[in-house]
C-alpha cells in the first residue's frame, strides 16, 4: 500500500469520525438589478422585513408595529429606484425612508423606520464571524434627522430583549456612494436568537429621511476560516 493511498484512507476515516458542523445562517447578496420595480411586493418577496418604533419629542417609548414584509413605493419604509447608482451600482437601488403614512410624524413624535432581513442563530453558528456590507449614498435626509445601518441580535426568550446593536452612523454620509461594513462574532449566548442585518432612520415632522442602498451583501467573514465538515483534517493529512 503506498503512502498517499494510506493517508487517503486515514482522512477518510477521519471524516467518519468527526460530524460536519452545521451552519444556520446563510450569507445573502442583493443589487437590486433583478427584482422587478414595478411590482409592490418585490421586496417583502426578497425577504425585506418592515418595523416601526415610536417615541415621544423626549425619547420615551410609545409603540411599535411590524414586522411586516417590506413595501416596494408609497408613503412608507422602503422602494426600489432608479437613476441614483454610479458604475458599481448600476441601475437599480433600494431607497430607505420614514413611514410617511404615520400620522403621528405631524404631532411630533419620532418615528424610527426600519428595513432588514433576518434569519435565526442556531448552535453551528458559534465561533464564526459574519460581515454585513454594503454601498450607501444620501437622499434627501434633512433637519434633525438621523440614519444608520445595524446589525442586531434579539432575545425571544426574554421578551425579545436587544442583546446586540453594531452600528454605523450614515447621518452624514456623502452624497457620492461610499462602502461600509459591519461584523459579529456569534457567540455561545446567541443560538437561538433572532440576528437582523439593515437599516433605520429616525424622523419626525415629515422631514426627509432617505439614503440610497445598493451592494447588499451579509457572509462568513471568519478571521481563521472553520473547514466545513472534516475537510480541514484531511488536507493537513496530505501537507
Amino acid at each position: 500500500m503506498t503512502r498517499l493511498l494510506q493517508s487517503f484512507l486515514a482522512a477518510a476515516a477521519v471524516i467518519c469520525l468527526v460530524p460536519a458542523v452545521t451552519l444556520a445562517l446563510t450569507p445573502y447578496s442583493q443589487d437590486f438589478e433583478a427584482l422587478d420595480q414595478s411590482n409592490p411586493s418585490a421586496l417583502g418577496d426578497d425577504g425585506w422585513l418592515a418595523f416601526a418604533n415610536v417615541f415621544d419629542a423626549g425619547g420615551g417609548y410609545l409603540y411599535g408595529y411590524g414586522p411586516f414584509p417590506a413595501p416596494n413605493g408609497g408613503e412608507a419604509f422602503s422602494a426600489i429606484v432608479t437613476d441614483q447608482g454610479g458604475p458599481e451600482q448600476g441601475l437599480q437601488q433600494l431607497s430607505v425612508y420614514s413611514d410617511y403614512a404615520n400620522p403621528d410624524h405631524g404631532n411630533g413624535y419620532l418615528i424610527e423606520a426600519n428595513v432588514f432581513q433576518e434569519q435565526i442563530v442556531a448552535a453551528g453558528d458559534v465561533g464564526h464571524t459574519w460581515t454585513f456590507d454594503f454601498d450607501a449614498k444620501l437622499g434627501n435626509l434633512e433637519g434633525a434627522t438621523t440614519a444608520l445601518a445595524f446589525i442586531k441580535t434579539l432575545d425571544p426568550n426574554a421578551g425579545y430583549a436587544m442583546t446586540n446593536f453594531i452600528t454605523v452612523d450614515l447621518t452624514n454620509t456623502p452624497t457620492t456612494w461610499s462602502s461600509y461594513s459591519l461584523s459579529i462574532a456569534i457567540d455561545d449566548t446567541l443560538p437561538d436568537q433572532i440576528l437582523q442585518v439593515g437599516f433605520s432612520n429616525t424622523a419626525t415632522n415629515y422631514e426627509g429621511s432617505g439614503v440610497f442602498y445598493d451592494n447588499v451583501n451579509f457572509y462568513l467573514d471568519d478571521p481563521s476560516p472553520v473547514e466545513s465538515g472534516s475537510w480541514g483534517e484531511m488536507k493537513a493529512l496530505f501537507r
